[in-house]
């Protein structure tokens, strides 16, 4: 059975195996608990899981929480502006001659076989170099816990071991595979590649033993949950991945015809532009919705695929009503200005473990379409937008149009589930929300640390 979120509701950690919940409680301390953050990057620029890192030292520096962060130097930039009276409380990793050899290495193999080979070498080289960083930042400054919140994949050890104080990993969010019908969008090599990984990663985690020997493991679903290593001994709670920031994702203004039933739909995709994401299957879904009502389609983002995409949807034969438009990549200021401008957002992915900018959409009020696979499935329901089944590439296309074309002719519709998304958000998934939980299992764990070494004395 699958552990409870932590929500709005219940800001607390949940046994994802005794399914018993943890009170918060207090720390026993005559002062507030010292947090160190350690991770490979902090960005919102970089997206995906290195937002997730940022957003909680950011969370915890306006609690005033005592916290530092050790993350990569390429980060420097970007957290000096997000950051300015914060520097002495971040400590940069240098960017050496192997890390840029093996990030060339990285680039030469694309796609996920690059992630799972080269990718991994290189995070667990910045790793090891981090661990030492992170032995001298406790005992420098007096350290109570250490959280390492990325990478995300369960397999994936850490080597953040042997540190003298409780570590918390997570949330992680994977295990997942294409929908059978897609397995073949998925190269032998990449087959091969990922089955040897998955066959050594309990091996892996034994010889580098970060997770094995973490005192908490968070996980964002049951999926990832069965993904872990076998050699775990700490306890095992289940929170969401991802949050929102609503100063970002918030209700801007709206169009002034947003309910003209005259004026055609507009629906955004926000993402990057790579195969797994399926945009070629949005952009047929989208002429099958253009032949029963006007509509236009806006593609933000960019990525390997985007050429292809262009030409594919230069190909249509498009009503002169309806268009589809490339935007290209954009801020996230920029990216929740455009969506402002959308009616919904359609989220074809096939290969999507979190999926963030479903909530993001959600916060600006707007329904979502997306695949019934991976992360979505984890935020959306029937009140607040439509799962498709990727049972098969037809019925996927079809599935996609069919929410679309719903949408598309009832503002009413996309009124209602609009705001049934923002509410969910509020009161779910917001960053203060995921914060404060989070503080709670920082509180916990140091309590179950400390009782385990008085118990082993």
């Amino acid at each position: 059975m699958p552990a409870e979120d932590i929500n709005c509701a219940q800001s607390t950690g949940t046994d994802i195996n005794a399914q018993t919940p943890i009170p918060p409680q207090h720390t026993g301390h005559d002062r507030p608990l010292r947090i160190l953050i350690a991770c490979d990057s902090a960005s919102l620029r970089f997206g995906g899981e290195a937002a997730l890192p940022l957003h909680y030292f950011r969370f915890l520096l306006s609690q005033g929480v005592s916290c530092r962060l050790v993350v990569h130097e390429r980060c420097r930039e970007e957290l000096t502006e997000f950051f300015p009276d914060s520097q002495d409380r971040i400590d940069y990793l240098e960017n050496t001659r192997l890390d840029r050899f093996v990030w060339r290495c990285r680039k030469a193999v694309p796609g996920r076989l690059g992630h799972f080979t080269f990718g991994l070498l290189l995070r667990l080289i910045t790793q090891l170099k981090q661990r030492k960083r992170v032995i001298n930042t406790i005992k420098l400054h007096k350290i109570d816990l250490v959280h390492q919140p990325t990478p995300v994949s369960p397999r994936e050890p850490s080597a953040l071991f042997g540190l003298g104080v409780p570590l918390v990993i997570g949330p992680m969010n994977g295990g997942m595979d294409y929908p059978e019908p897609f397995r073949q969008m998925q190269t032998k090599t990449v087959d091969l590649g990922m089955w040897g990984g998955r066959l050594f990663a309990n091996l892996l985690n034994r010889l580098i033993p970060g997770k094995c020997q973490a005192q908490t493991l968070l996980v964002a679903n049951q999926r990832t949950n069965l993904a872990l290593p076998s050699c775990l001994r700490g306890q095992v709670y289940q929170l969401v991945e991802n949050g929102v920031d609503l100063s970002v994702w918030h209700s801007l203004d709206r169009p002034k015809d947003i309910d003209d039933p005259d004026r055609p739909a507009r629906f955004a995709y926000l993402g990057r532009l790579v195969d797994w994401k399926a945009v070629n299957l949005l952009l047929e879904a989208f002429q099958l919705v253009v032949n029963q009502t006007p509509a236009v389609l806006e593609i933000i983002g960019d990525g390997e695929d985007r050429k292809a995409l262009e030409a594919q949807a230069k190909a249509l034969d498009l009503p002169d009503s309806c268009a589809v438009r490339f935007t290209g990549w954009l801020t996230q200021d920029q990216c929740a200005a455009r969506l402002a401008q959308a009616d919904a957002l359609v989220l074809p992915s096939l290969l999507e473990c979190g999926g963030a900018v479903v909530l993001e959409a959600m916060a600006m009020g707007l329904p979502v379409v997306a695949t019934q696979w991976g992360g979505p499935v984890d935020y959306l329901d029937e009140t607040c937008g439509f799962l498709v089944e990727p049972s098969a590439r037809v019925d996927l296309i079809k599935g996609l149009s069919g929410a679309m074309v719903s949408l598309a002719k009832s503002p009413d519709l996309r009124r209602q589930m609009g705001q049934a998304g923002r509410d969910k958000v509020l009161k779910q998934f917001d960053w203060d929300t995921k914060g404060k939980a989070m503080l709670d299992i920082y509180k916990d764990s140091y309590l179950r640390y400390h009782a385990q070494s008085r118990t082993h004395r």
